[in-house]
């Protein structure tokens, strides 16, 4: 299965980051992440994207979306055809516009 991390979004971000520019600073001005249908299954601290405002993860194997806490600026959140039976912190997310969810038994 396959684990989301801070490394695989900055190896497959559209926004590249400049040279100098250290990838704690890279991280924070990453807007939009889309990894779906790409197998995933588990989640990493995702806090050091700051400033992401939509986050794509349809059509994974995720069972849970912790630790949302940090994405305060996250408007849209498309998490169908999941296996989810938690996400918590959603009161967090004051800019929530919109939010897709749907579960898929995985068999």
């Amino acid at each position: 299965m396959v684990r989301l991390t801070l490394d695989l979004i900055a190896k497959n971000s559209n926004l590249k980051p400049r040279k100098e520019e250290t990838t704690s600073r890279y991280l924070k001005k990453i807007t939009h992440i889309n990894f779906s249908d790409k197998n995933i299954d588990a989640i990493e601290d995702l806090s050091p994207c700051k400033n992401l405002s939509v986050l794509y993860l349809y059509d994974n194997r995720i069972s849970q979306m912790t630790n949302l806490n940090y994405a305060t600026n996250l408007t849209h959140l498309y998490l169908q055809n999941n296996c989810l039976s938690c996400i918590e912190n959603l009161r967090s997310l004051k800019k929530l516009e919109k939010l897709r969810v749907s579960c898929l038994n995985h068999l």
